[in-house]
């Protein structure tokens, strides 16, 4: 049996995640190849192609970014963002952009001020780059991709491969953690986040990544027209995958995850004819075992801990009284500082340093919402509104993109559980605003906007 690209392309990333685990600096040279040789397609397609390489480049590359960054693989920790900055910096150069993004360029220039305010504060003498790129590297990148992406058009098939770029690092990652925690019951004790079930790597950033790894699988496992066997082998490895995601024991990746599927299942539900509908019945009959059985396995293998951790509870049972586990103090203390400095903020990377100067206490935020607010003041809450409504007032003029809702509540809920620390809520917010189109014939539509895919 011939296998397709996509099996071929599953075996080499498997096999790959086998290469980096047995030989780590390997992930540097995978890191050189891959960006050396996306930028080449990038530079050498036709224009009319350049958008969906530009988008398919990227999302490779920000699903790479966090099994590079556990492996260190790059070559400097921002370096996928500036790479998927460098992607669309080049498609720009070749598609031009429609002057009705430049609710965007307005958005990139509002963050601007807080720069200046944190030189003045900072003084030269402090590494200002260094808090450039932490604090600015995901809001730059978001808006360059906003630009680029803002109104351009797809196919339902290249959206469909574009989502595919995402997940083949992911299975490679995948692979890594099979094989650097073959026995999780052996690393858990506790309900706490696990740093030994994440590659030794932040479960937030993993968890994050796995579920867009799920989401992608559960996109696939709906619209696949292959036989069942095929589509149970993407449902076991959905299975696999979510099963690592799981035992990270960080909770905002999963349930993100869950809320983009549901989101998608819901819309596509309602778009197709009766006959779909039922095999979408069937196929939800399917899943839904599938996602049983992965949280059986989890529980078991975490000797019902993860039931605790997802019940708000410690080891012992005791409710914990602080659900968002101390993020809410870091929410209510980045207000407090808005409220302070309401208009210019209190500059660019400055929150982690006057937490610690008035409390002794060194902790990141987490929420790219109270973070852009108390650092840029009043630029940044018109930022922040530009980055909420435009996209909702786009959904309302075209509403060709299926998997709208799935990327808006990604951006939205990764922000507010993880602020920006890697590319894909920048990167996945700007496919909010792509149009996509379908080449379905017309008269199997139940309306002009609502495709039927078969």
């Amino acid at each position: 049996m011939k296998l397709s690209l996509y099996y071929k392309l599953l075996i080499f990333h498997v096999c790959l995640g086998v290469l980096v685990f047995a030989f780590k600096p390997f992930a540097t040279v995978y890191f050189l190849f891959i960006s050396a040789f996306l930028g080449y397609k990038i530079l050498k397609v036709s224009k009319k192609n350049k958008v969906f390489y530009v988008l398919l480049a990227c999302a490779y590359i920000v699903g790479a970014e966090v099994f590079l960054r556990m492996n260190n693989g790059t070559i400097f920790y921002e370096a996928s963002k500036y790479l998927v900055i460098l992607y669309v910096l080049l498609g720009m150069f070749s598609v031009s952009f429609t002057n009705r993004a430049f609710s965007y360029v307005l958005y990139i220039l509002l963050l601007l001020p807080g720069v200046f305010v944190a030189v003045t504060e900072m003084g030269f003498e402090t590494n200002i780059r260094k808090a450039i790129a932490f604090n600015l590297s995901g809001p730059i990148c978001l808006g360059l991709v906003a630009v680029f992406c803002y109104r351009k058009t797809v196919t339902f098939k290249q959206m469909r491969v574009i989502l595919l770029g995402f997940l083949m690092p992911l299975v490679s990652m995948t692979v890594y953690l099979f094989l650097f925690t073959p026995d999780v019951s052996a690393v858990i004790d506790g309900t706490g986040s696990n740093f030994a079930t994440s590659g030794g790597f932040g479960p937030n950033q993993v968890a994050t990544v796995l579920g867009l790894a799920m989401f992608v699988l559960a996109v696939r496992f709906f619209l696949s027209k292959e036989a069942l066997p095929f589509k149970l082998l993407d449902l076991g490895i959905l299975a696999l995958v979510g099963f690592r995601a799981i035992v990270t024991f960080s909770r905002g990746g999963v349930l993100t995850a869950a809320i983009m599927v549901a989101a998608f299942v819901g819309l596509f539900y309602l778009r197709v004819n009766l006959k779909k509908k039922f095999q979408i019945k069937f196929s939800l009959l399917l899943f839904a075992g599938a996602i049983l059985f992965m949280w059986f396995i989890s529980s078991v293998q975490t000797s019902g801990l993860i039931d605790k951790r997802y019940a708000n509870q410690d080891a012992l049972g005791r409710s914990k009284e602080d659900v968002t586990t101390g993020r809410s103090e870091l929410l209510a203390f980045e207000f407090k500082e808005f409220i302070d400095n309401p208009f210019f903020g209190i500059g660019v990377g400055k929150v982690k340093e006057v937490r610690f100067n008035e409390t002794g206490v060194v902790a990141a935020s987490h929420n790219e919402m109270s973070r852009i607010v108390a650092e840029h003041g009043l630029f940044g809450v018109i930022a922040f509104l530009i980055l909420l409504i435009v996209p909702l007032i786009l959904r309302l003029r075209n509403r060709t993109n299926i998997f709208f809702y799935s990327f808006y509540a990604f951006w939205l809920l990764t922000i507010n559980h993880s602020a920006m620390r890697i590319a894909a809520p920048a990167f996945i917010y700007g496919l909010c605003l792509l149009n996509i189109t379908y080449n379905t014939p017309k008269k199997r539509f139940k309306t002009p906007l609502k495709p039927v895919v078969v």
